[in-house]
């Protein structure tokens, strides 16, 4: 056992490394990344060719790929995507690393085959016999173990120890943990999340290149050996929560001794085909249900994925349709002006039918949001299950039928877990039971017939059956045409209302009287049976069905492919299907190289970064501007002159409707400035116009706080009011007018070199980051926090306790404690007395009053009037994104609250 267990620690050790760095990854970014294995896979031949192809030692080829390459892949690809990702869906995050599995291997490889004949060097493939690390052959040092296996681990644990120690006391690892739990306040604390998630990537890949240089002489140059290596990582990763990277390590080396365990000892697993195998598997399913269920977000919520805009609405339906049409008539006349043995007509029908497949992702991704990849599972189920059928005796139709209800059966059964998880735990789940299918269920003799499958005949009608490729083109044209009518009436219906209730917001929809599971059922049977009525008509157009016809992985890419054209559209899934399988024929036709494919594949992943909607998606937008630039372009007769109407009497002068820059510009004096002597502004808003899309929120707000003042800022919910200190601090992106920083233009600045020149929100709510503790928290902003324990005991006594544990006043205080000890030039405070009781009110508007003795500048922010005229200097009012009306606390009677609150005068 001693021997099982110490080998199994050295298997552990290689995913304990690649497990640590998707931990990290996605711990400080988010992006859950897929491609963690092919960048090790990528490093892996780097350190190959210099080692066997340039004859390097091997520490010197591994430095160098490490410490080298690696990184410098990690930091490329933070540029050109995953900075963009961050922003990005959970769909999106998930198929452009997908598409990155498939490119990064391919253009290794494409690289090395081109170069390997002018330099002389090895074939890069699976038949290349990588060395290790350490000396060649390998040194035996003791109990069994070599010098590759010894460097293995004791490289591993040093790496664990060096990463927790960076992760947990320094600062670079606190501001990438503070940008992953609040992102938006990290910047709002000066922290660029940007350069964060480029360090976390690249420490990341250089982790999954170690990783891959540690493997390489066990698994060889097999890119999905890597990819296998990776979902074993992925247990890991999730026993760790894909939060702590102590845990995550451990549970990796764990991983490798129950790995090595199970195959010299569970005699039971032996009798059970594919069991040993699927242990990572296994575990990896258990830990996603027991461990990471979730909190935030249910399955189906996607906030994140809001529907793009319909840029086709203003066109009449048959204009939208006609596109659709003329491809669908001119298709039929080509399918038929072809004889019935034409290879490329088979193609098609072959695309055809994994458009019927992909369809299924329409319904459960695209309308229900929510990520499945065992779509190739449930076609592998109907399938096989027909073929069981027929081959019993049953008749084909009966047989179809049995295949796709099983495959819908399996459907509900896998839609369990997505009553408890979500988002990326859910595609995770889906991928493990899709995984354990493939490598048990589908392994067993009696179901698949071992590795002879199952024969099926071709569908008749009588006068023609499927032998013939243009009746299958016809008949595939039919049943999508058919599944599209039904996933349009789905979205119109009552259930599709239901639907997209759930989705958008799962609480607000049960108490309504939604169900939440029913629905989410409904979607996954649904969407299996589509995939599996695919899976048969695959099997019958081939002629048989084996378990490896339609392995789990392939799912994995079939998503990303109907995903780059447009999920949300039957057409999106018409579209990848032809693709899909005309595509790869074109190229080898044409002479190209297999791997241009798929790197053609992963830059479509990398574009998908920046249009998450999809090829047909961005085609629509792309009409929508064209159309818009002809009609602003078009003239237009001018309206009959109308006499102007005259001036109303108005005391005020002209220059009033002009900025506080258009009036001294015409000699004015500028609002706040008429006092002699007074100090100028520190901050100040000219004409600031903003929003969010496209509804303007801010329209010309002015305003000016001077150092030592508090400015109150009032009005009715919905004024403004938050969108004006998000403009201030950085957070909101303006689209006229500027603001002004001690007289400097910092308007085009980000956030984060706002809060770094003095600019500190704190937002409405809690500014606090929840999974940091106290001292954590406050190190965000400060050196030391031990001022703040002397100003505040009560925090020194919960300096270890996350700041999520804390009380709402707790919470609070910690968001104003630093600029006590680190008075910022601004401090712009959203509600702060929201939620908390009145003598914690007290504490925080007394924090207020001594800032200002400090010559702090505040904007404060209050729907609660009382308090905030107590403490302020100066009063604007604001409503419908305007200031109404601004000046000294002295002159705000009850008819100027009355008129700012309720939209009246007296």
């Amino acid at each position: 056992m001693l021997a099982y267990i110490l080998s199994g620690l050295v298997t552990g050790a290689v995913f304990a490394v690649m497990a640590s760095g998707l931990t990290l990854s996605y711990a400080a970014t988010g992006v859950f990344n897929f491609a963690h294995g092919a960048v090790g896979f990528l490093t892996a031949l780097v350190f190959f060719e210099l080692n066997v192809g340039l004859g390097w030692p091997g520490w010197a080829a591994g430095l160098l790929a490490v410490l080298g390459f690696a990184p410098l892949l990690g930091y490329g690809l933070h540029r050109a995507m995953f900075r963009g990702l961050a922003h990005a869906g959970e769909t999106a995050q998930i198929v452009a690393t997908i598409g990155l599995t498939i490119a990064l291997p391919a253009l290794g490889l494409l690289i090395a085959d081109l170069v390997e004949e002018p330099f002389g060097l090895p074939p890069a493939d699976a038949t290349a016999l990588p060395h290790g690390v350490g000396p060649y052959p390998a040194v035996e040092v003791a109990f069994g173990f070599d010098s590759d296996q010894v460097i293995t681990f004791c490289v591993a644990i040093l790496v664990a120890a060096g990463l927790w120690l960076f992760m947990r006391h320094t600062p670079y690892g606190l501001r990438m943990r503070a940008s992953v739990d609040r992102r938006r306040l990290a910047t709002l604390r000066g922290i660029d999340a940007d350069a964060s998630s480029a360090l976390a990537w690249t420490l990341s890949s250089a982790l999954a290149g170690l990783a891959g240089v540690l493997a390489v002489p066990v698994v060889g140059l097999d890119s999905g050996a890597f990819t296998v290596l990776l979902f074993a990582s992925a247990t890991a990763s999730v026993f760790g929560r894909l939060r702590s990277i102590p845990w995550t390590f451990a549970a990796g080396l764990g991983l490798g001794v129950v790995q090595n365990l199970v195959a010299g000892y569970a005699d039971f697993a032996a009798e059970i085909t594919g069991l040993r195998t699927a242990v990572p598997v296994l575990l990896l399913f258990a830990g996603l249900v027991l461990l990471n269920r979730s909190r935030e977000r249910v399955a189906g919520s996607a906030a994140e994925d809001a529907p793009p805009p319909d840029y086709l609405a203003d066109l009449p339906v048959w204009r939208r349709r006609l596109p659709w049409l003329v491809s669908l008539a001119a298709l039929l006349v080509w399918t038929f002006t072809r004889p019935a043995d034409d290879f490329y007509v088979g193609v098609v029908a072959q695309g055809l039918v994994l458009a019927l497949i992909f369809c299924s992702f329409v319904v459960v991704t695209g309308i229900g949001g929510m990520v499945n990849l065992a779509q190739a599972a449930f076609a592998a189920m109907a399938a096989l299950t027909c073929g069981w059928a027929f081959a019993s005796g049953w008749p084909l139709p009966v047989a179809i039928l049995v295949g796709v209800l099983a495959a819908a059966a399996v459907g509900v059964l896998v839609a369990m877990p997505a009553l408890r998880l979500g988002g990326r735990i859910l595609t995770l789940a889906t991928l493990a039971l899709a995984l354990l299918a493939d490598q048990v269920l589908f392994q067993v003799d009696a179901f698949s017939n071992g590795t002879i499958g199952w024969p099926l005949p071709a569908i008749s009608f009588g006068v023609a059956d499927t032998t013939d490729p243009r009746v299958r083109v016809v008949l595939l044209l039919v049943l999508i045409g058919l599944v599209g009518l039904l996933v349009r009436n789905l979205e119109r219906s009552v259930s599709g209302r239901a639907i997209l209730a759930v989705r958008s917001a799962p609480a607000a929809a049960a108490t309504v009287g939604v169900s939440g599971p029913r629905t989410k059922i409904m979607l996954f049977a649904l969407a299996s049976a589509i995939a599996g009525l695919g899976g048969v008509l695959y099997a019958t157009s081939k002629g048989s069905i084996t378990a490896t016809d339609l392995p789990a992985f392939a799912g994995f890419v079939w998503l990303a492919v109907v995903v780059l054209q447009g999920v949300r559209r039957i057409g999106g899934a018409v579209l990848g299907g032809l693709i899909a399988a005309v595509f790869p024929e074109l190229l080898a036709g044409w002479g190209v190289s297999a791997h241009v494919g798929a790197i053609l594949f992963g830059t479509g992943g990398m574009i998908l970064a920046k249009h998450p909607d999809g090829v047909l998606a961005q085609l629509a937008e792309a009409r929508h501007r064209r159309r818009a630039r002809r009609q602003a372009t078009s003239p237009s007769p001018s309206p009959a002159p109308s006499p102007a109407p005259s001036p109303a009497p108005s005391s005020a002068p002209a220059t009033d409707a002009l900025s506080p820059r258009g009036r001294a510009a015409l000699g004015a004096v500028p609002e706040n400035l008429a006092e002699p002597g007074r100090a100028e502004p520190v901050l100040r808003l000219e004409g600031v116009v903003a929003g969010y899309g496209d509804v303007t929120v801010l329209r010309g707000v002015d305003l000016a706080i001077h150092p030592g003042e508090v400015v109150a800022l009032l009005g009715a919910n919905g004024a403004g009011k938050s969108t004006t200190c998000a403009v201030a601090a950085g957070d909101l992106p303006v689209t006229a007018g500027a603001i002004l920083l001690d007289g400097d233009d910092v308007t085009g600045r980000p956030a984060h070199r706002r809060a770094r020149a003095g600019v500190l929100l704190a937002p409405e709510g809690r500014g606090v980051f929840p999974g940091l503790t106290v001292e954590e928290n406050l190190r965000t902003w400060l050196e030391s926090p031990d001022p703040v324990y002397e100003r505040l005991p009560q925090l020194a006594a919960r300096r270890t306790v996350l700041a999520g544990a804390l009380s709402g006043g707790e919470q609070q205080l910690l968001t104003l404690a630093p600029a006590l000890v680190r008075p910022p030039r601004v401090l712009i405070a959203d509600e702060p007395s929201l939620g908390l009781a009145p003598l914690v009110v007290e504490q925080i508007f007394a924090l207020f009053a001594e800032l200002r003795q400090r010559g702090v500048a505040l904007l404060l922010v209050e729907e609660k009037a009382t308090e905030a005229l107590a403490v302020a200097d100066r009063v604007a009012f604001m409503r419908l994104g305007r200031i109404t009306w601004t000046g000294p606390r002295s002159e705000v009677d009850a008819d100027r609250l009355t008129a700012a609150y309720l939209g009246v005068s007296s």
